[in-house]
């Protein structure tokens, strides 16, 4: 079964309150067994219009990506982002 991966894009316009969500995101992520690969806060863009903190977190499955996706934990998390940030995300399987 291949790994699953959240890959996100976010813009943040609210410094503080994205602090927030990321201590409250962190704990969630490794309850759910996820390992961030990537948290590059200003990556070297080359094409498209995605901008932003870009975030590789790496699930066993995709099971578990949307069991912490769907998380109560998480979701808790996701609304105080939503106050913060604007994201582009998604779920995504590895080969």
């Amino acid at each position: 079964m291949p790994k699953a991966y959240l890959i996100a894009h976010i813009r943040v316009h609210d410094p503080e309150k994205f602090e927030e969500f990321k201590a409250m995101s962190g704990p969630a992520i490794q309850q759910y067994g996820g390992r961030v690969l990537v948290r590059n806060p200003a990556p070297d863009h080359r094409e498209g219009d995605l901008r932003g903190l870009s975030i590789v977190i790496e699930f066993d499955d995709m099971d578990g990506a949307r069991q912490f996706y769907e998380s109560q934990e998480y979701t808790a998390a996701r609304l105080v982002r939503e106050m913060a940030a604007e994201t582009d995300l998604m779920l995504v399987d590895g080969v």
